[in-house]
């Protein structure tokens, strides 16, 4: 390598590391000429990351002979930081970037003006941080939050629901055969026989006229589903999807659907199970827990012990008497209910609970995991059929 590629390879680290470290590289960085391009990119950093210095107690003071001039982040506004963001940095970066900005540094002056709603990427980091700043709402920007957590709704309804259905609408009944198409129910041995005779031997290939499937036996005996998700903070990716399946199982013929909420308090949200949105809006994050407390109320609402299912989400970490709740899950165990403790319910399955209780309770009768939402749907297919 000659000196001129040196200087180039110095160069570009310079530029990398100036914008890695915004404006207070401007000294020991100052030969990291940016560009115009690259400014925008730095002024897009500085009005999110600068929050990391304020968190730091570092002051923040004014840039020195100029440099950057009318590319100040303090000229962005709120729907300009995103909608340039956006523009500038791939979509995963751009996610992580406005995840930081609503969670880590609470920048609520993004949720003041509904079209900065707008303007965010709906996923469930972002729906969880919007209910987490609930609190700085106005009415405004109300709608427009309760729009972007529908869409996110919606699309884990879509990746899910299938699940569900497929898992609990009976066994597959290989003697009857059914108009609905469904990959699941697909009969490919009939289909084979049955197309065998259009076997093209020149092409190699097998054309298929007509398909099958199979029908599903119905279940005329109806489960009981008792939801009963803790509110507490360290919960709230696993409260979405929650809310998701109540929705999902409240709509099932075969299937009573229970969903209960609790902190110190419990809420019976059974009313709306069949409205998630709705749900999330109302649930309050954070507070005690009083895991024994909801457990009992929960144990009133069954009424035929085999045929129902109560599935716990929560991280365990009981206030209240731990004897009482041991003595709670061992006589709903006693009477033939299936018990189902989750320490996470979300795409990722990664637990965060005290394992003691969790020992405790599964040596009592419950079983005690981490689940995706398909899953949870596989576990009660395998229960109710």
């Amino acid at each position: 390598m000659n000196t001129s590629d040196c200087d180039t390879a110095d160069y570009d680290n310079a530029r990398r590391w100036r914008l890695i470290l915004g404006r207070y590289a401007d000294d020991a960085l100052n030969n990291a000429n940016l560009s115009a391009g690259e400014l925008k990119l730095e002024r897009c950093l500085d009005y999110l990351y600068r929050h990391e210095y304020q968190r730091r107690g570092i002051k923040q003071g004014n840039r020195q002979n100029g440099i950057g001039g009318g590319l100040e982040s303090s000229q962005l506004s709120a729907i300009n930081w995103l909608n340039q963001s956006r523009k500038l940095f791939p979509k995963s970066t751009f996610e992580r970037m406005q995840n930081h900005a609503l969670e880590r540094y609470q920048m609520t002056d993004i949720l003041k003006k509904a079209e900065n709603i707008k303007a965010l990427e709906p996923n469930p980091a972002t729906a969880k941080a919007l209910l987490s700043l609930r609190g700085h709402l106005n009415q405004e920007t109300k709608e427009a939050i309760k729009e972007l957590i529908g869409k996110v709704v919606q699309e884990i309804m879509q990746k899910i629901r299938p699940n569900f259905i497929q898992a609990l609408s009976g066994r597959r009944n290989r003697f009857s055969y059914s108009l609905i198409k469904h990959s699941q129910n697909f009969d490919y041995k009939k289909t084979i026989r049955h197309n065998l005779k259009n076997y093209n031997p020149d092409s190699g290939q097998l054309i298929i006229e007509r398909t099958f499937f199979n029908s599903r036996v119905q279940k005329h005996l109806e489960w009981e589903v008792i939801l009963c998700v803790d509110q507490s903070g360290s919960m709230s990716d696993s409260i979405m999807y929650a809310s998701v399946c109540a929705s999902i199982l409240a709509s099932l013929p075969s299937v009573a659907t229970h969903l209960v909420v609790f902190d110190t308090q419990v809420v019976d949200l059974s009313h709306m199970a069949h409205d998630p949105v709705e749900v999330l809006l109302t649930i309050q994050l954070g507070g005690g827990t009083l895991i024994g407390q909801a457990i009992d109320y929960c144990a009133k609402k069954i009424t035929n012990p085999r045929r129902s299912i109560l599935i716990v989400i929560s991280d365990f970490e009981e206030g209240g008497s731990l004897a009482h709740l041991y003595k709670s899950i061992s006589k709903l165990n006693e009477q033939g209910t299936k018990l189902l403790g989750l320490a996470a319910l979300d795409n990722n399955a990664n637990p965060c609970y005290d394992p003691y209780v969790a020992n405790e309770l599964s040596s009592r009768g419950m079983n005690i995991g981490a689940m995706t939402p398909e899953h949870l749907a596989t576990w009660l297919g395998d229960v109710m059929n």
